[in-house]
């Protein structure tokens, strides 16, 4: 993978999504932007993207009783984008597994 690209999301929604409407989700770099986005999955997966949208995605606060005490913490926040490719086009996230 790239400096850009970190790891494609891979859950139902965005499944769905690859499927029906050439929508795939990836966690990029945060100081990355739309540009160099397009460029790093088009470099990567040899498609033409159409569109990107990105966002930042909040931590989620977690707690954790143990035997003496409770424990409070965060899960790392992350910058998504989700990326729209050409009609016709698909990107095939699961032959690198």
């Amino acid at each position: 993978m790239s400096q850009i690209i970190i790891r494609p999301i891979v859950t139902e929604k965005m499944t769905a999504q690859g499927e029906k409407e050439g929508r795939y989700g990836f966690e990029v770099a945060r100081t990355s932007n739309k540009v160099q986005i397009k460029q790093a999955v088009e470099k990567e997966y040899n498609v033409t993207v159409t569109g990107v949208r990105t966002m930042i995605c909040r931590g989620k606060n977690r707690t954790r009783y143990t035997k003496s005490l409770i424990l409070h913490g965060r899960t790392p926040s992350f910058k998504k984008a989700i990326v729209t490719v050409k009609a016709g086009e698909t990107i095939d996230l699961y032959s690198s597994i």
